[in-house]
């Protein structure tokens, strides 16, 4: 394998981070980047359910009022094409945080009971819980690789009139976690040309 290969375990896990209908509201969120993420995700998804390895669902269950992503909101719900796929997934994470690790049951206790070693990190918003899984994960010594056209963010306003578009965000995601050292930022068809010509069970 050369230096660049990316390499696909048999157990490398799949994380599914907080793909739900409450973010197609634009009227909450605002403007969106990356249409195709949503068909990334999926195509990742039968990819990993093909060949047996282990994908994770993660959802969040806001706590702030009036969010879209309450659990007792509609939008709480996983976005049509992952509730489809759901029944295979390992593991169904709920968390009230950004990091995915900062959920129940406990991701990292059980990774590490699974033996697994590498994630491929997925999901909304690229900026927000994505990054921030991909850090503690690039932290806690698992191999991370983060194929950014599978995962979207919006606009998003900062301090003193400043605000970045989705694109920008998502272009400042990358350089942070691939540039960081947390993780290494490629593409979904990278992942599954690799996955494809990896050993599976």
């Amino acid at each position: 394998m050369t230096e660049n290969a990316i390499e696909i375990a048999a157990d490398s896990a799949l994380l599914v981070i907080d793909v739900q209908k409450g973010f197609d509201d634009a009227s909450f969120w605002g403007k969106r980047d990356n249409p195709d993420a949503e068909g990334n995700i999926a195509a990742l998804m039968d990819a990993w359910q093909e060949a047996g390895r282990p994908v994770v669902l993660v959802r969040h269950a806001s706590l702030r009022p009036g969010s879209v992503l309450a659990p007792d909101h509609p939008g709480h719900a996983f976005k049509d094409f992952v509730e489809d796929r759901r029944g295979q997934a390992a593991l169904l994470v709920t968390k009230t945080v950004n990091s995915s690790f900062y959920g129940t049951p406990d991701l990292d206790a059980w990774l590490k009971a699974s033996g697994v070693r590498r994630l491929v990190v997925t999901g909304i918003q690229t900026n927000m819980c994505v990054e921030t899984t991909a850090r503690m994960a690039g932290n806690l010594g698992y191999e991370v690789l983060v194929p950014l056209d599978a995962t979207h963010t919006f606009d998003l306003a900062g301090p003193d009139g400043l605000s970045l578009t989705a694109a920008e965000l998502a272009a400042a995601t990358a350089v942070n976690l691939h540039g960081g050292g947390f993780a290494r930022v490629v593409t979904t068809a990278e992942v599954l040309d690799a996955a494809a010509t990896a050993h599976t069970p």
